[in-house]
């Protein structure tokens, strides 16, 4: 049974009512609906808990995909919790400043790929500080001029907003895909976009703030040579 992903329309969400739908054989909690975002695209699945109609309270360390089509989510309870039952209606609330930096970051991050419009080749998304990595030939990249012009796109004020399309409006324009590593999840019909406008554009299934204004100032902390055409560059909340 799929997940409904309420994160997916509305990254502010920190709560939702729910039912447990399936136990996995890891001790997993799959939920017919769930605010939890689930480790994927370099981002980490979010914490947070369940919580009982009794008000037992079930801490979860992470939530994570049990299927290729990113359909189904497990929610994974932290050692030693407490057990609950397929029926059992909860609460579902995530860690919100934990979520709500890693939004700022990851919308930073789109802003960091439209600066250095390069294959990227990899990522992570962090709580404070984030990386991408980026297929360039040459070095000679500068921390500090990079570092203006993210700062640059985000006194912008552009708007950050979501939209689907479908597979195959997805095939027919391979130049919205930037990521080498990771590619969009296909399969289901549609693919969501993140749109800031004036600036960005391309799939991604992360979790966004609604401003880049929101992101506040950022800093390139570190440019590593990561093989003869990769290039990591980290950044870094300021």
């Amino acid at each position: 049974m799929a997940t409904d992903c309420l994160f997916r329309d509305d990254s502010y969400l920190t709560d939702c009512e729910a039912h447990v739908v399936a136990l996995t054989e890891q001790g997993g909690i799959v939920l017919d609906r769930t605010v939890f975002y689930a480790n994927s695209g370099g981002q980490p699945g979010d914490t947070g808990a369940l919580t009982t109609a009794a008000g037992t309270r079930i801490v979860i360390a992470n939530a994570v995909y049990i299927d290729a089509a990113k359909s189904e989510i497990a929610h994974i309870p932290a050692p030693d919790s407490p057990a609950v039952k397929v029926g059992d209606a909860v609460k579902a609330e995530i860690d919100w400043d934990k979520r709500y930096a890693r939004m700022r970051m990851h919308t930073a991050l789109h802003l960091l790929s439209a600066v250095l419009p390069y294959a990227v080749t990899g990522g992570s998304v962090g709580d404070s500080e984030s990386r991408l990595d980026f297929d360039i030939p040459e070095a000679g990249l500068d921390k500090d001029a990079i570092t203006a012009k993210v700062n640059e796109m985000i006194a912008s004020g552009a708007a950050v907003s979501s939209r689907w399309i479908s597979d195959a409006e997805l095939e027919a324009n391979p130049g919205l895909v930037k990521t080498m590593s990771v590619k969009p999840p296909m399969g289901t019909g549609k693919v969501r976009l993140i749109e800031i406008a004036g600036l960005d554009l391309q799939p991604c299934g992360g979790t966004h703030v609604r401003s880049v204004t929101e992101i506040g100032a950022v800093r390139v902390t570190q440019i590593e040579k990561k093989g003869k055409q990769n290039r990591r560059v980290r950044l870094a909340l300021a």
